[in-house]
């Protein structure tokens, strides 16, 4: 019982941590041939999303997580007043201008894909395979049938899960060129910061694993 408890008192921290977050998963990234990561130090982060609240999440959250490697950040919110849009395809010199006016040598944007709701059947009965002596109930059949027939041929149930699909991707600020690009998923974030924790963490990761950004932002 101590050694139980001593356990529990260790994992408990562990759980809470993993509370706090829902995971990220990088689905599939891509990166051009020739970027280096030594070409971005100074970002331009612009979230694609008519949700202000949400838009403001996510470029607060992209930034805390580069500043905190050095990198230095510009939101696109902090920019360009909320409600601005590109929709007439007539601003492309204002944006850009405005980007480049504040020397960012990348720009990272930040889309939806889609939402989706994944709908799978959860069995009631399985359990542990072992025939060895351990286990009486395989030495009789009875026994057995007894102890399985209730869980197996009880009904289980359909569960949902809330999938959220984002692309991200990274481009070189002076040539519009497309660098890099990530799409991941996200199941059932129970707020938009628990959804944050795990993908700002993730899609940086990524970003240095691929080679487009470095571990820090030093010159």
């Amino acid at each position: 019982m101590k050694t139980l408890k001593k356990i529990a008192t260790l994992l408990l921290p562990v759980i809470l941590f993993a509370s706090c977050s829902t995971p990220t998963l990088i689905t599939s990234s891509w990166r051009k041939s020739n970027a280096t990561a030594n070409d971005y130090h100074k970002i331009f982060i612009a979230s694609i999303t008519k949700d202000i609240a949400a838009k403001q999440a996510v470029e607060n959250g992209l930034q805390q997580q580069l500043e905190q490697k050095g990198f230095t950040v510009v939101k696109s919110i902090d920019v360009f007043p909320p409600d601005f849009s590109t929709q007439t395809g007539q601003k492309k010199e204002l944006v850009l201008g405005k980007i480049q006016q504040m020397n960012a040598d990348g720009i990272l944007t930040v889309a939806l894909l889609r939402k989706e709701t994944e709908t799978h059947y959860v069995p009631t009965g399985g359990g542990y395979w072992n025939p060895g002596l351990r286990y009486g109930y395989y030495n009789s059949f009875w026994n057995y049938y007894n102890n399985w027939y209730p869980s197996i041929y009880a009904p289980g149930y359909y569960d949902q899960d809330k999938v959220y699909y984002l692309e991200t991707n990274l481009y070189n600020a002076r040539t519009e060129q497309l660098i890099w690009a990530a799409q991941s998923k996200t199941y059932n974030p129970t707020n938009i910061d628990s959804f944050l924790k795990g993908y700002v963490s993730a899609i940086y990761k990524q970003m240095v694993k691929d080679g487009v950004l470095s571990a820090t932002a030093g010159r």
